[in-house]
Formats: structure tokens, C-alpha cells, sequence
């Protein structure tokens, strides 16, 4: 007697055939786990990496600046840089200097560590130092030519006396030199010492020489002591016009008479000098948000009015020798930075880096978090569709096959695809479409027992 197949697998076949689902199972869940942990180790390895590039990118706490001589104008400039900048958190290191030229020659060599200074105007130009960038004009510097009661006005006094022209190094003295060509005086004079202008007052008011060219600003203690001194006399630049059309980089200042002291009318006429302006100039890596920092403290320092400027003069959007940093010309145009106005300067700094960093990317990866649920519905319908190909695969070969069926193979087929789909791990949200492929294979079943 025939045995009678009813198409369920015997204890063996139904064995291995869960060992086959707990190992696909295992497998799937095995690869679920490393997509999920390679997602979450991608996702930190992009916050790590823009978070170190943020640390790293954020502004020095350090600063090194060339002022000129110290106890000058341009060194109590310095000083009030220093207390500014300390209240922001940055330590601002002053490095005095003999002048314009030596504070070129630090700023245009990397290994000074040098970020900022004062350069007179002439001083150089954007060909010669293209590592340099300007913040803006930020005061006078005057030409005076103070000399002693006895020598003459004008450049014949001078015939035969004993001048200083400033140090090695210093911006006046290269000025002075420029003058002196111009007018041939160095052909009526001896050989001009290179005194400090605090030196060259002490002896120009004990008589040890006899004038001297000095270069610093109005509020200077040189100009001040100068001015007041017994037997002392400023000259009057008798042909101011033309050195500023043949030196663009000068202007033309008066200084009122009686300005020093109206009970004595001191000046007793008013003086024509002649002037550079000076730049506060950085290298041009520095970093933008110390740039506006320093921007701002030039305001509160030199935005006051004084003997040759108006309120609000300075600091300028002047490139007189080197081009305006970017950083400058957006302050200039649009003021400091929004969040700087609001928050302390390294809370500030922190968050408009973090904007700069993370918008882009969150513009980057938006997209691909968009579609990333579309792929994970893809994956889930896909584990459901490949069981629906092997179902039409079984349909295929029972009108293949016709009255000649194997139906105890096929019905083995379709035991095994239900028992797959039935140990078939889905959220719950797929439910639904796991239970309809589940009543289509027992609609495949239910066929197959017709057919036989």
C-alpha cells in the first residue's frame, strides 16, 4: 500500500529547517546590528571630526604687537591695546621697537611671532610686503622740526648746525632723510645723529645740538616737553603743499597759534607741519575674529577728537600702503559681527564657528537622513518581496509541470517559505504586510491541493 504523503515535513526535515531560520535569522540580526553600530560610529566619527576642527580653528590667546620706542606716543598706544584685549581674554605681549622700519622687519618675518603694529605711512608697499594687511588709518603722525631760539627759520638756518634725524630703524628718520634729499640740505649740514626723540629733546634743551627732526604723534610727553621748553622753537613747513603732492602719503596739519598756551600765545603764529598717517597692520593669516577685535578696540582708542582729527576720523578705511583685510572692510561697511555685540568674545567666537561648521553640514547631511527611512522601508519590503519571488517561482512550475505535479516537493517549498515568513523579524508597522503574504501562501497551497 502506497504511503500517503499530506506534504508536511517529517521531524528531520523540520529540524534542519529551523536550524536554517535561527542561522538566517542570526545573520540578518548580525548584519542589522552592524549597519546600526557602523550608522552611529559614522555619525560620531563627523560631530568628533567637526568638533576637533573647531577647537583647532578657534583664535590664538596670545597676541604679539610692535609699538616704536617705549615710553612713546605709540607704546602708550600699545598699553591701552593690552587692557582692552585682556578684558576679552586675550594677553596682548608688547615688543618695543625703534620705529616704522623695524616693526615692518618683525611683521614681515614669520619667525618673530609678531600678529600686529603700527606702521607709518611710506613705509612700504603691497608688492614689497604682500603678507601684510592693513586694519585702517588710525591717527597722525606729524613731521615737527623743533631747533633752538638762536638758529634761523628755514632750511638756511640750518647751515652748519648740528640735526638728529631719529634712530636706525625708525620711520621718522627714513622721512627725515626723504626731506632732507628733497631740499639738498644734507649739502649744508654735517653728518645727522641718530638720537632717540627722547634723547634728541634732552639735548636739543641743553644746548647739545641744535634741531632735530622728530615723528610721533601730537599727545606724545617728546612733543609735549618740546613745546613748553625755554629757547625752544617749532619751524613752520614754508612749502607744506608741495611735499604732499610729491609724497601722496603726507598731509598738510596746522597747528593753531596759542594753542600750547593762549596766556602767552604759544605758538605765536600758527605752524604748517606735515604728516603721515599710521596703520594698524597684522599679518594676513590672523585670525578674522582677533582682526575684529582689534578693530573694535581702535574705535574706543582712537575715535576721539584731538588737535588735527574730529570725532569719529579714526581708525579710516584707508589703504595708504597696503591693501584692507577683508575682515576690515566688512567692520567698516556693516560694523562688528552680530553675535559679538551680544555675548562675550569667546562665547561669541564659539558659536559663530559652530554656525559656520554645522549648517553646511546639517545642509549636507540632511538629505541622506531624508532618505535614509526610505532606504530602511526599502530593506524591510525587500526581506517580504524576495519570499513573494520564490512563492511565483512555485506557481511557475505547477502550471509547468500540470496533471505531472510534484506536489509533496512543492508543498515542502511552500512549508518552508511559511515557516521563514512566520520567524520573519519586522517592526510592527509591517505586520500587515507580513500577514497578507502569509494568507497568499496558504492561497498557493490551497491551489496546489486542487490541482492534484
Amino acid at each position: 500500500m502506497p504511503e500517503f504523503d499530506d506534504g508536511v515535513p517529517d521531524r528531520d526535515d523540520g529540524q534542519c529547517l529551523g536550524d536554517l531560520d535561527r542561522r538566517a535569522m542570526m545573520i540578518g540580526e548580525h548584519a542589522r546590528k552592524f549597519w546600526s553600530y557602523l550608522a552611529v560610529a559614522g555619525a560620531a566619527a563627523v560631530v568628533f571630526g567637526a568638533g576637533l576642527f573647531i577647537v583647532t580653528t578657534l583664535p590664538p590667546r596670545e597676541l604679539v604687537m610692535v609699538t616704536g620706542a617705549e615710553g612713546g606716543a605709540n607704546h602708550e598706544l600699545g598699553i591701552r591695546y593690552r587692557e582692552i584685549l585682556a578684558k576679552e581674554g586675550v594677553k596682548l605681549q608688547l615688543l618695543p621697537t625703534s620705529g616704522s622700519m623695524e616693526n615692518l622687519r618683525l611683521l614681515r618675518n614669520p619667525r618673530s611671532r609678531v600678529n600686529v603694529g603700527f606702521l607709518q605711512g611710506g613705509t612700504t608697499t603691497r608688492q614689497e610686503a604682500p603678507e601684510l594687511e592693513s586694519l585702517g588709518t588710525v591717527f597722525y603722525e606729524p613731521l615737527w622740526l623743533f631747533r633752538r631760539s638762536e638758529v634761523g627759520e628755514g632750511i638756511q638756518g640750518l647751515r652748519g648746525r648740528r640735526l638728529s634725524i631719529g634712530p636706525e630703524g625708525s620711520g621718522g628718520r627714513a622721512l627725515a632723510l626723504q626731506i632732507i634729499e628733497r631740499t639738498k640740505l644734507d649739502a649744508i649740514v654735517g653728518e645727522p645723529s641718530g638720537l632717540s626723540p627722547q634723547t634728541a629733546a634732552e639735548k636739543l634743551i641743553a644746548g647739545d645740538i641744535d634741531a632735530a627732526f622728530i615723528v610721533t604723534a601730537w599727545d606724545s610727553p617728546v612733543i609735549q616737553s618740546l613745546i613748553q621748553a625755554k629757547g625752544i622753537e617749532l619751524s613752520s613747513f614754508q612749502r607744506a603743499e608741495a611735499f604732499v603732492a610729491i609724497y601722496p602719503f603726507l598731509h598738510k596739519l596746522v597747528l593753531p597759534a596759542g594753542v600750547v598756551d593762549l596766556l602767552t600765545n604759544r605758538p605765536p603764529t600758527d605752524v604748517v607741519l606735515v604728516a603721515p598717517k599710521a596703520s594698524l597692520v597684522v599679518r594676513a593669516e590672523l585670525h578674522p575674529a582677533l582682526q575684529y577685535l582689534l578693530l573694535n578696540a581702535a574705535v574706543q582708542i582712537h575715535a576721539q577728537p584731538g588737535i588735527f582729527q574730529k570725532a569719529g576720523q579714526f581708525p579710516a578705511a584707508e589703504s595708504i600702503d597696503i591693501p584692507l583685510s577683508d575682515e576690515a572692510q566688512r567692520f567698516y561697511k556693516t560694523g562688528r559681527p552680530f553675535l559679538q555685540g551680544y555675548l562675550p568674545f569667546w562665547v561669541a567666537t564659539l558659536v559663530e564657528k559652530i554656525l559656520v561648521v554645522m549648517l553646511p553640514l546639517i545642509a549636507l547631511l540632511y538629505p541622506g537622513f531624508k532618505f535614509l527611512p526610505q532606504t530602511y522601508d526599502w530593506m524591510m519590503q525587500l526581506r517580504i518581496r524576495r519570499l513573494y519571488d520564490e512563492i511565483r517561482s512555485i506557481e511557475s512550475e505547477m502550471e509547468a509541470q500540470g496533471t505531472d505535479i510534484d506536489r509533496s516537493d512543492l508543498n515542502t517549498k511552500l512549508n518552508l517559505i511559511d515557516q521563514r515568513a512566520n520567524h520573519l523579524q519586522l517592526p510592527n508597522v509591517y505586520a500587515s504586510s507580513l500577514y497578507t503574504l502569509r494568507s497568499h501562501i496558504d492561497l498557493v497551497r490551497t491551489r496546489l491541493a486542487a490541482m492534484t
